[in-house]
């Protein structure tokens, strides 16, 4: 994975790890979209169901932020912002509270979209659009910036004394019960930490240190992890910290993701 800060004051933090964690229900918070002070923390309610994802390592340490490969071929679909979902959506209860179902779309000729960071009691989740198989590729490059005004700082909705992470590259087998082992896979080897401003290019090999929900990996798990990739349908990114890396988070201020372009080759 290789990843790119276009900004001299700012650099994205990473880490190695490989998640191999007990079974976590997701905090998802309630409240709507209501409007909400971004200084408040506090425990969100309960999600309306279960969704585990890998937790992530407490002894997770940085590294310095490498070069990024020029030159990949944006994916079409990718770019337009309505084929994306903000969620997850889950039996029709959708987990990223106080956000819009779809990012907005960049006025042209500007390309690509962005939505806002929720404030608190808010939280962003899961941004995911259908794609399909992803046999025969073999990385998956992203390109994006976070904005945000001086001081404000992104933190986890289960836990927001710890650092934020994401975006974790991510995709969904087809048929996923939200529930079952091996069919949701977090690319966490490559996860930025905390979410800072900057410019950033995210370069994900699909042979990489892939994680599933509880235990399996793409290492000790080869033919579960071929055929999710063989099977997959939703591809994205999630944020998270804390309990997991999808389980969401919420800014204390004005912040914006907004993506540049997004690649699967």
């Amino acid at each position: 994975m290789r990843q790119s800060s276009r900004r001299g004051n700012q650099n994205a933090q990473y880490s190695g790890l490989v998640a191999l964690s007990t079974l976590l229900l997701l905090s998802a918070c309630g409240g709507g979209g209501g409007a909400a002070t971004g200084s408040q923390a506090g425990a969100p309610a309960p999600g309306p169901t279960s969704t585990p994802t890998p937790a992530p390592d407490p002894g997770q340490t940085t590294t310095p932020t490498p070069t990024p490969t020029p030159g990949s071929t944006v994916t079409a679909a990718a770019m337009v912002a309505s084929n994306w979902e903000i969620g997850p959506v889950i039996k029709g209860a959708d987990y990223s509270s106080g956000m819009p179902l779809t990012p907005t779309q960049n006025t042209p000729p500007e390309q690509g979209w962005w939505f806002d960071f929720p404030l608190f009691p808010g939280s962003v989740h899961y941004v995911t659009f259908h794609y399909g198989s992803l046999a025969g590729k073999t990385h998956i490059v992203m390109h994006y910036k976070v904005e945000a005004d001086p001081g404000v700082v992104i933190h986890p909705i289960t836990q927001s004394d710890a650092p934020s992470m994401g975006p974790t590259i991510y995709f969904q087998e087809k048929g996923d019960d939200w529930d079952t082992d091996g069919m949701r896979w977090w690319a966490t080897f490559a996860t930025p930490l905390p979410i800072n401003p900057g410019e950033y290019t995210m370069d994900v090999p699909l042979d990489g240190k892939w994680t599933s929900v509880v235990s399996m990996t793409a290492a000790t798990n080869p033919s579960q992890f071929a055929k999710a990739k063989q099977n997959a349908d939703r591809v994205g990114f999630t944020f998270g910290g804390g309990t997991g890396y999808g389980h969401g988070v919420y800014a204390d201020g004005n912040a914006r993701f907004v993506l540049e372009s997004f690649s699967i080759e």
